[in-house]
């Protein structure tokens, strides 16, 4: 197992050398053309920003994901989107999608923070370029809520979610995952497990298998 300093070319090793928790390379930026190569073969960079200088880039083997024509909408989840008390946009604030979810309940306060300064204006970036997109979630003019992440092709790799009110979060992941099966999207990467995923679908494939979908 290895982790590989990365230099200014644009490269990344092959992820089957890193470590067991996904870690294969340290260094590099986040430049709008290596974060393109990155997810295009599954890697995405996680750091605390705070105690490390430059990105770690992870690529587990096992990845965790939704299929979008699978995503589990609960009883109590119907009951939420029949009452129609909240909204769902695309791409109307990711800013403040961005930054809820850096703030949302002191995430940032936290001691390992990884949503900082460098990961927000680089992600800006790539939404003004086209490849970042934010689902909203408001409660009449208020934004209580959504996720943010990257689509190529037929996949989109989720990157963070927030709620300010109950399950404004798992009602934004509903309404991408319906919108991107819409639109012919195949796969919903969630990079890391979590109940809350779990409980609407998440489940593990081989990096083979995720590599096929997300090259097709």
């Amino acid at each position: 197992m290895a982790v590989f300093q990365l230099d200014n070319d644009l490269w990344f090793p092959d992820p089957h050398l890193g470590e067991d928790d996904g870690l294969i390379a340290i260094g590099g930026d986040l430049s709008v053309d290596r974060l393109l190569l990155a997810y295009s073969y599954g890697f995405f960079p996680w750091y605390s920003y705070r105690h490390e200088n430059e990105p770690l880039w992870f690529c587990p083997m096992k990845r965790f994901v939704i299929f979008p024509s699978e995503i589990h909408v609960s009883h109590s989840m119907q009951q939420l989107l029949r009452k129609q008390e909240l909204q769902t946009t695309i791409n109307q604030d990711f800013d403040g999608v961005i930054r809820g979810c850096a703030t949302a309940q002191d995430r940032n306060q936290e001691e390992g923070a990884w949503l900082g300064p460098d990961i927000i204006k680089a992600y800006t970036e790539m939404h003004r370029q086209g490849f970042a997109v934010s689902v909203e979630v408001w409660r009449e003019e208020e934004l209580v809520g959504g996720l943010y992440g990257i689509t190529l092709g037929k996949a989109f790799f989720g990157e963070s979610m927030f709620s300010l009110v109950p399950n404004a979060s798992k009602l934004a992941l509903i309404y991408l995952a319906r919108t991107f099966d819409s639109l012919g999207g195949k796969l919903i990467d969630c990079q890391f497990e979590t109940p809350h995923l779990r409980s609407m679908g998440g489940r593990y494939i081989p990096y083979e298998e995720y590599l096929r979908i997300i090259s097709g």
